[in-house]
């Protein structure tokens, strides 16, 4: 399974330098979970950037991978998390869902360069 974090969505959407190594996650449906939060990071990025025609479609592409909502126990699992790697909220979100489903995270967020069962992709690429 595969969780792709919201900056690789956009670097995918963006078509930048990334896109193509985010592309093999982020199009293998079957394996995508997609937690909640994220579609709340790329929806605002895109209505700020793009308008609400293109964040609406950006994000439905999102959804066609099982969305992931933040229930209690993700929430709290999500926090433990957190404090011990010293992660922004929604970064920790992202790594608790990843984590409960034993979900490889595809990124290019130094905040999660390191952790385990992460693809770390550097920003320099784009």
């Amino acid at each position: 399974m595969n969780v792709v974090d919201s900056s690789a969505w956009l670097s995918y959407f963006a078509s930048d330098g990334n896109a193509a190594v985010f592309a093999e996650p982020i199009e293998r449906l079957s394996e995508l979970l997609v937690p909640s939060i994220t579609i709340t990071e790329v929806f605002k990025n895109v209505l700020r950037q793009r308008g609400e025609e293109a964040a609406l479609i950006v994000t439905a592409h999102m959804k066609q991978g099982k969305v992931i909502s933040l229930d209690s126990e993700l929430a709290m699992g999500a926090a433990k998390l957190g404090v011990l790697h010293k992660l922004p909220l929604a970064d920790s979100i992202i790594f608790a869902t990843a984590q409960k489903y034993s979900a490889v995270i595809w990124t290019q967020d130094k905040d999660f360069e390191g952790l385990a069962n992460v693809r770390y992709i550097s920003r320099n690429n784009t």
